[in-house]
C-alpha cells in the first residue's frame, strides 16, 4: 500500500521522491544565520550541509525545524562524532541508541586499584561492564533499531551518516506525536509531549526535565561549527510556550524526589546505599556523619562510572561494596542519589577527600574518546554541582570541583594505585561554562600565573592504552596538554616520582597524569622560551607549547606559596590531618605522612584554599566512638601536579 509522505512510516524512497522546492526554501532562509560564504560557492554548500539535512528532514516528517534541530543539540550540540557511539551507545546528531553494539564493545577504566574508602579498609573492585542481550535492554538504549523501522534505512547508514541519523530522529519525534494523538502541527509549542518521549525516559520527571531544556534551547537560540566543520544555527523564539499538559497523556511513571537533595531544576530519585552490617564487624558500603555541622564539605568529585547505568546502580546498592552520592544518566540526564550530603560516601580513595567531599558518578568510559558524554548529561550534573555549591558553600573553580584523577594519593604506597577517571575527555571548559564559571584570561600577557585553557576541540594530544597497550586512541578533543622536560617536544616527559618509584619514564598512556596539566588548573609560571611556557610541577620546571596565536593557556591572577627563607624544601602531602596534640583519648593518632615529593627552596605553587588539620574517626558500624578531630595546624592546598597537595602553612611563606 502506497502511504504518503505525511505517514512518518513511509519508506526513504517515497520520502525522497515528494522531498518539495519549499524544505530547500527552508534551508535557504537559515543561511543568512550562518555568516555563510557569498551563494554558489562549495565552501557554503560544505558548510550548510548539515542545515539543510535538519530543513529536509523537518518537512519530511512535518517537525518544526526549531524542535529538531534543538532535540539534537541536547543530545549532541549537532556533532557527529564520525559515527563513533556516546558512553550509553548513542550515534550521530540525534544520538540515536543501539547499546547493544556499541557499549560491549566500548573499552572501560583498568588502571588504578585505590581502596574508595582510602583507608585500606576494603578491597578494590571495578564496575561490571556486561551488557544485557538486546531484548533486554531497555527502550531508551534502542532506539536505532526503532528508527530504523521508520526510515526504512540501514542501521549501519544511521550510525554513520549525519544526514541519516538526522533523519531517523525527525521519524521518532513524528512517530511519539501519532502515539500521543496530537496533529503532525508546525507549531513548535505542539510537540512538549513527543519531545518528552524523545528522551527515552521512563518516568514523567526526567522527560519533562529534558523537554524543557529543548524548549529552552528553542527559546534562546543556539549557533555552532560542529567537530566536522558545519556551521548550524537554531535562531531564537522566545515566544514559544509549549503544552506541558501533554506530558500527562505520555504514560510514564511518577518518581518522588522527596527524599533526594537535589535542585528542582534536574530529575531525581533516591536509590539508597545501603548502610549495613555483616561479618565479623564489617560493615558497608559509607558512614553515617553530620556534615556540614561536624564539618565542612569542600569539595565535590568527578567521576566516571566505568559500566554502565543498570550495572553501576547495582554496584551501589550492594553494601559489600562502595558508594558515591550520586549516579547521572547519560541518555536524559536522569539522577539516582543515594548517600546523602551529611554522610561520607567511599568514592575517591582518600579518606581526608571523602571527609570533605560529594561525589558525583557520570555514566561513561574514560578510554573511550568517541564515547562522548550527552549535552543532557553536562547540563544535568552542572546544575546539581552549582545547587551544592549554593548549599554547602562550596568554590566553582577547580581547585574544588576535582576529577578523580585530581585526588592526590594519601600516601607513598597508594600513590601508583589511585584512580585516573574522569580523564582527558571530560570537557571542563563547557562544563565550567555551565556552571556558570568560564575560565578566561584575568591579568594582561607576562603574569606569574596561568590558567591551563586549550580548545578542546582543536587540542588532540597523543594518547595510547585505550584499546590495546601501546596502541594510539583515537584522535579526539582534549582538556588535557603534556608536559617535556625542555621546551622541546622532542625531550623527555617529566617524570614522576611517587608514580613511577623505580624511576621510570612517563608515557603517553591514556591513564598516564605523570606529565599533562587540565583545563583550569593554575600554576605558576617558572619561565618562558619564545612559543613555550615552563611552570612548577612536581618539584620541577616542566615545559608546555603555549604559541600566543593558538595559546593553551593564560595568565590568571591569584596566591602562591614557596618556602620560608632558610628552607631548602619543605615536605608535601595527600591529606590535611590535625597534629598529634589534637588527638583526644579513644582516638589513635594518625600519621601525617609525608608523600616523596619535595617543594624546593625558589620554588612556587598555586593555592586553592587555607584549611585546618582535620580527621574524621569512623571505624565502626557503632556511630557512638565517632567523632571529628580539629588541630590548630594549617595547612594550604596547592596545584603541586596533576592532582592538588596540601603543605603545612607553618612551611610557607605566601606571596599575592
Amino acid at each position: 500500500m502506497h502511504r504518503s509522505a505525511t505517514d512518518p512510516t513511509a519508506t526513504a524512497g517515497h520520502r525522497r521522491a515528494r522531498r518539495t522546492a519549499g524544505a530547500v526554501a527552508s534551508a535557504a532562509l537559515l543561511l543568512p544565520l550562518l555568516g555563510a560564504a557569498p551563494s554558489g560557492t562549495a565552501e557554503q554548500a560544505s558548510s550548510a550541509q548539515l542545515q539543510r539535512a535538519f530543513a529536509t528532514a523537518a518537512a519530511d516528517y512535518h517537525v518544526p525545524q526549531s524542535v529538531l534541530l534543538a532535540v539534537s543539540y541536547l543530545q549532541s550540540r549537532w556533532d557527529a562524532h564520525a559515527g563513533a557511539p556516546s558512553v550509553s551507545g548513542g550515534y550521530g546528531p540525534m544520538h540515536l541508541t543501539d547499546a547493544h553494539t556499541a557499549i560491549a564493545e566500548a573499552p572501560h577504566h583498568s588502571e588504578g586499584t585505590e581502596d574508595a574508602r582510602g583507608d585500606s579498609s576494603r578491597a578494590a573492585l571495578l564496575p561490571d561492564t556486561k551488557v544485557p542481550e538486546r531484548s533486554e535492554l531497555p527502550a531508551r538504549l534502542k532506539t536505532l533499531t526503532k528508527a530504523a523501522k521508520l526510515t526504512g534505512l540501514p542501521a549501519e547508514q544511521l550510525r554513520t551518516d549525519a544526514a541519516a541519523n538526522v533523519e531517523g530522529g525527525a521519524a521518532l519525534l513524528a512517530a511519539a506525536q501519532k502515539d500521543l494523538g496530537e496533529p503532525l502541527s508546525d507549531d513548535a509549542a505542539d510537540w512538549y509531549g513527543a519531545v518528552a518521549r524523545f528522551s527515552g525516559a521512563d518516568d514523567s520527571a526526567t522527560a519533562a526535565t529534558y523537554a524543557n531544556d529543548v524548549y529552552d534551547v528553542i527559546r534562546g537560540g543556539e549557533e555552532r561549527l560542529t567537530d566536522s566543520g558545519q556551521q548550524v544555527a537554531l535562531a531564537a523564539q522566545p515566544e514559544v510556550s509549549p503544552d506541558t499538559a501533554q506530558l500527562r497523556r505520555a504514560g510514564l511513571r511518577t518518581v518522588s524526589a522527596d527524599d533526594t537533595e537535589c535542585p528542582k531544576d534536574v530529575s531525581c530519585e533516591w536509590i539508597p546505599a545501603p548502610y549495613q552490617e555483616f561479618g565479623e564487624g564489617d560493615y558497608g558500603n559509607h558512614d553515617l556523619g553530620n556534615r556540614p555541622a561536624s564539618q565542612s564539605i569542600k569539595y565535590i568529585i568527578i567521576h566516571d562510572t566505568e559500566g554502565t547505568w543498570d550495572g553501576v546502580l547495582n554496584l551501589v546498592q550492594d553494601p559489600t561494596y562502595v558508594s558515591w552520592n550520586y549516579t547521572l544518566r547519560s541518555t536524559d540526564g536522569h539522577i539516582a542519589q543515594h548517600v546523602k550530603a551529611k554522610d561520607v560516601a567511599w568514592h575517591a580513595g582518600n579518606w581526608y577527600v571523602n571527609a570533605k567531599s560529594i561525589g558525583l558518578e557520570h555514566e561513561g568510559f574514560l578510554a573511550s574518546p568517541d564515547a562522548w558524554y550527552t549535552e543532557e548529561m553536562y547540563r544535568a550534573s552542572a546544575r546539581l554541582v552549582k545547587y551544592l555549591s549554593k548549599k554547602y558553600a562550596i568554590a566553582l573553580d577547580r581547585q574544588h570541583i576535582l576529577g578523580h584523577d585530581n585526588v592526590p594519593g594519601p600516601t607513598t604506597s597508594t600513590i601508583p594505585g589511585m584512580h585516573t577517571d574522569p580523564g582527558p575527555y571530560w570537557d571542563w571548559q563547557h562544563y565550567f561554562t555551565l556552571l556558570g564559571h568560564p575560565f578566561h584570561r584575568s591579568v594582561k600577557q607576562g603574569g606569574e600565573l596561568v590558567t591551563v585553557l586549550p580548545d578542546f576541540d582543536e587540542n588532540r594530544p597523543e594518547y595510547t592504552g585505550c584499546v590495546t597497550n601501546g596502541e594510539p586512541c583515537a584522535a579526539h578533543g582534549s582538556s588535557e596538554v603534556r608536559l617535556y622536560s625542555q621546551p622541546d617536544e622532542t625531550s623527555p616527559l617529566i617524570k614522576d616520582i611517587g608514580l613511577y618509584p623505580k624511576g621510570d619514564d612517563s608515557t603517553t598512556g591514556v591513564n598516564d597524569i605523570a606529565s599533562r596539566v587540565s583545563t583550569g588548573q593554575r600554576y605558576a609560571v617558572a619561565g618562558r622560551d619564545g612559543d613555550w611556557t615552563a611552570i612548577w610541577y612536581l618539584g620541577q620546571k616542566a615545559w608546555f607549547k603555549n604559541p600566543p596565536k593558538q595559546p593553551t593557556a593564560v595568565t590568571a591572577s591569584g596566591t602562591v606559596v614557596t618556602p620560608k627563607d632558610g628552607l631548602k624544601e619543605i615536605p608535601v602531602y595527600g591529606r590535611a590531618y590535625p597534629e598529634k596534640e589534637a588527638y583526644p583519648t579513644g582516638v589513635p593518632v594518625q600519621s601525617v605522612s609525608p608523600l616523596p615529593y619535595k617543594l624546593l627552596e625558589g620554588q612556587r605553587y598555586a593555592v586553592g584554599d587555607k584549611v585546618p588539620g582535620e580527621y574524621f574517626y569512623a571505624p565502626t558500624f557503632d556511630t557512638a566512638p565517632h567523632k571529628v578531630v580539629t588541630g590548630t595546624d594549617m595547612y594550604y592546598e596547592i596545584q603541586f601536579g596533576h592532582r592538588v597537595a596540601f603543605v603545612r602553612a607553618a612551611d610557607v611563606k605566601v606571596i599575592p
